[in-house]
């Protein structure tokens, strides 16, 4: 999995029309005009201040589903201008004659902060902002997307807990936010409000920067590197001193993705096999034991995975899952809250399947729950559901997968610590869950146990 666990259905594309004379749409093209609006109707009980609401007590709710005409569609609007709502829409920025939708093609989900990168290759992000990870040059949190100042060129985006990335068409990488721990790269620990160059990387073909304080890169070659905390050997060169610019991972020249979670990192090498390395005392590496270490070892058991994604959020509990071809799902480690979906909360050190899930399309794991993105573009979620962040609207715990109300349409899935926010095929953005910081980007810190849509830049 790229970056925190971002399940992505690939080759899906919508383009949306939308009403100026002979209008062009979002994907530039001309066609008659058609006024059509699809926004996700969030119940009015579904969106408080505080206090959970009483279990509804349905696994499954799946609510009511826009139905989708037959026309181009993507822009949420049936209005002649660039001012509605949903990351496309309002997010219509006008270039030129051609009028070209700049929507939401990449989301991924932080601790307490989002961000999604647009078509042009800017981002914008919302949420806490505390060591500057929204990357404006301030430390403002922000309810609403704000740009990350300077950058017009990215291809790949990944948050962390306190830090962010960004993988630049040329191959160089640059983060911003905390660097405690050197985790933005640069050789320094100081704190960048606005995005830095990580030093001496310009290859890179896939980042992730969603470990605790550490990021990783893969570079062409199949090699990886890392930087940043080093406590539990989480950067897998042999140590476990912290490193302020990257360093190799030892004896790993042939990864095929790359996923940085909570004090642990793996890697699904081209084979389908999976090797992990980092802290261990629940099991997160998968190989059969409780031990710490510090270079790769293999998951025992598996060598078909075709994606990944480690567990990620703050100091202490991981997990990590693997998707199989098949559409099946494993998952090992940490599992407190139910979040490796086998319908216990026993800890696991190799991996177990999540129940009854056979036609998963992506997968995204946070701190203590995981969501799957369904061939179908349905998702489901499990684990720890506190703040609502299964989506289901309820407050209460699964071991097993439940639906997400309301979500038909997705093509990618990104889970934060406590919060889930998914990408739908019209470029809209909705996220539910923890909102206290504003990561939801309604506009609110309230709270939602089901869907509320991001409010476009």
């Amino acid at each position: 999995m790229r970056g925190r666990g971002r399940a992505e259905l690939a080759n899906v594309s919508l383009v949306v029309t939308f009403a100026l004379g002979a209008l062009v749409g979002c994907g530039g093209r001309t066609g008659p005009v058609v006024a059509a609006r699809f926004e996700p109707t969030v119940d009015a009980d579904a969106r408080f201040d505080g206090g959970a609401r009483p279990d509804s007590g349905a696994d499954d709710a799946s609510g009511a589903i826009d139905a989708r005409p037959a026309v181009d569609a993507g822009c949420e609007s049936d209005r002649a201008d660039a001012s509605s709502s949903g990351m496309c829409g309002r997010a219509c920025a006008w270039t030129g004659e051609t009028r070209r939708c700049d929507e939401a093609v990449e989301i991924s989900a932080g601790s307490s902060h989002t961000c999604a990168r647009r078509a042009s290759g800017t981002v914008v992000c919302w949420g806490n902002n505390r060591s500057g990870q929204l990357g404006d040059g301030s430390t403002t949190d922000r309810p609403t997307p704000v740009a990350v100042s300077g950058l017009v060129d990215a291809v790949e985006i990944s948050t962390g807990v306190w830090h962010t990335c960004a993988r630049r068409a040329s191959g160089n990488v640059v983060c911003w936010g905390s660097n405690s721990s050197g985790q933005l790269g640069d050789g320094t620990r100081t704190n960048g409000l606005t995005p830095v160059g990580v030093s001496g990387l310009a290859d890179v073909v896939e980042i992730s920067a969603t470990g605790w304080e550490h990021t990783c890169a893969r570079r062409a070659s199949g090699t990886v590197v890392c930087w940043g905390k080093n406590r539990f050997g989480q950067l897998g060169d042999g140590t476990t001193t912290d490193r302020s610019t990257p360093v190799a991972v030892s004896g790993l020249a042939d990864a095929a993705e790359i996923s940085a979670g909570s004090e642990h990192t793996c890697a699904r090498r081209s084979s389908g096999a999976v090797v992990c390395w980092g802290r261990n005392f629940d099991g997160r590496l998968g190989d059969g034991t409780t031990t710490e270490r510090w270079t790769p070892v293999a998951v025992s058991g598996l060598a078909d995975a075709v994606e990944i994604s480690a567990g990620d959020g703050t100091e202490g509990a991981g997990h990590t899952c693997a998707r199989r071809a098949s559409g099946a799902v494993l998952c090992w480690g940490d599992n407190f809250a139910g979040q490796l979906g086998d319908g216990t909360a026993i800890d696991r050190a190799t991996p177990v399947a999540v129940s009854g899930l056979v036609d998963a399309a992506g997968i995204s794991t946070g701190l203590l729950h995981t969501c799957a993105l369904r061939a179908s573009g349905s998702a489901a979620c499990w684990g720890r559901n506190l703040y609502g962040q299964l989506g289901n609207g309820t407050t209460a715990d699964r071991h097993a997968p439940v639906a997400v109300s309301r979500l038909a349409d997705a093509v990618e899935i990104s889970t934060g610590e406590n919060h889930t926010c998914a990408r739908r095929a019209s470029g809209a953005v909705v996220c539910w869950g923890n909102n206290s910081s504003g990561q939801l980007g309604d506009g609110t810190t309230g709270s939602a146990h089901t869907l509320v849509t991001v409010v476009a830049p």
